[in-house]
């Protein structure tokens, strides 16, 4: 039987995997604040969990699969998108020098916050994270058929919303 991975390894993985989970949660929720939230959460179920972990190399798919089942969760509830008054709009950003690929980024990321949260995460994961059809189907608990009408469905809206020349039909192709 194999010893449990220490706290020690589990410091190790939140430093090798922070950045890559919080792009992945920022790019399924988008907003920066309910993206470290979710982070978060999902570092502490691990955690929770962590003498569980039966290899430390499975770690960050497991941190990872709880990160997407935990935005799942946030999406069912009724209200967790409510709107926020603030008194004072906030200023944009700007980005001396990369103004054309900030604008751009921006412009996909608001085009995937138009998707419903299943196509968001199916298109994340897909794209982004690189899982295959079946990785995505299991960590979202969904079908392979319901992985590939949710893609399709996206990549439509998206190209509805963006144009051909940045949605390419080739990833369509699996």
């Amino acid at each position: 039987m194999t010893r449990p991975p220490t706290d020690e390894e589990f410091a190790e993985l939140v430093h090798a995997c922070w950045a890559s989970l919080y792009r992945t949660a920022y790019l399924m929720l988008g907003d920066p604040a309910d993206a470290e939230d979710l982070v978060q959460t999902a570092l502490a179920k691990t955690y929770a969990n962590w003498r569980r972990v039966r290899s430390v190399d499975a770690a960050p798919g497991y941190a990872r699969t709880t990160l997407v089942n935990t935005a799942a969760s946030w999406f069912r509830k009724k209200g967790w998108r409510n709107e926020r008054p603030t008194e004072v709009l906030p200023e944009t950003a700007q980005t001396s020098g990369h103004e054309t690929e900030f604008s751009e980024r921006r412009t996909v990321i608001d085009a995937l916050s138009t998707l419903p949260p299943r196509q968001r995460a199916v298109v994340v994961l897909r794209f982004y994270e690189d899982l295959s059809v079946a990785q995505v189907a299991h960590a979202l608990g969904i079908t392979e058929g319901t992985v590939k009408s949710q893609t399709s469905e996206a990549l439509s809206k998206l190209r509805a919303l963006l144009g051909d020349s940045v949605i390419t039909t080739g990833a369509l192709n699996d």
